[in-house]
């Protein structure tokens, strides 16, 4: 494993041209699950500087990143290599969601010209890397990238904003723990 002092050079056009990635996340405290989500679609990434960066969060099945950020804002994004040379890329920091009723998200939404919607986007997750690693990824399989998938895009383009909007409500509005997340307020 080797500690980075930013990301930059090789390390950066590393993370940029990889297709996927993972977030991890968790609550405070022994209770609660601890999550690991899988994110993808070319543009939904942005290297905002050496020790910030962003991405795209899409209307999904759950919210959990979103709870754990409000509660704690520790948050992992690791790259891995399934085509070329091994390496394994970890970005340790905080973060912080900007949901899409935030004043600011559509100046963060600027960051991300390259993606392919903008309209299916709950929020954008901020992140101040506070730690940057690689390490070997000698036993990651090696696997083909064949193209992104559009049924997220296709799905939320039926929507209206008022349909996203009452999605956020009923799906997001509680992480699986109760926390609450985009829940209307009693």
């Amino acid at each position: 494993m080797k500690l980075h002092d930013g990301i930059s050079g090789r390390l950066r056009e590393f993370v940029e041209a990889q297709p996927m990635f993972f977030v991890a996340t968790a609550p405070s405290g022994p209770g609660g699950h601890v999550n690991v989500s899988p994110k993808g679609m070319s543009g939904t990434f942005v290297v905002l500087g050496e020790h910030r960066v962003a991405y795209l969060d899409f209307h999904g099945s759950g919210a959990e990143t979103i709870a754990h950020l409000q509660e704690n804002a520790r948050i992992t994004i690791m790259f891995c290599a399934f085509q070329g040379p091994p390496n394994i890329v970890r970005f340790h920091g905080r973060g912080r969601a900007v949901p899409v009723t935030d004043p600011g998200f559509a100046e963060l939404l600027k960051l991300f010209p390259d993606a392919p919607d903008h309209h299916g986007a709950r929020s954008i997750i901020d992140v101040d890397v506070e730690r940057v690693s690689d390490s070997c990824g000698y036993s990651v399989p090696l696997m083909a990238y064949e193209g992104d998938r559009d049924l997220l895009i296709r799905a939320h383009e039926r929507r209206s904003d008022d349909d996203l909007a009452e999605y956020r409500q009923r799906k997001n509005g509680y992480s699986i723990d109760g926390r609450p997340v985009f829940a209307s307020p009693q």
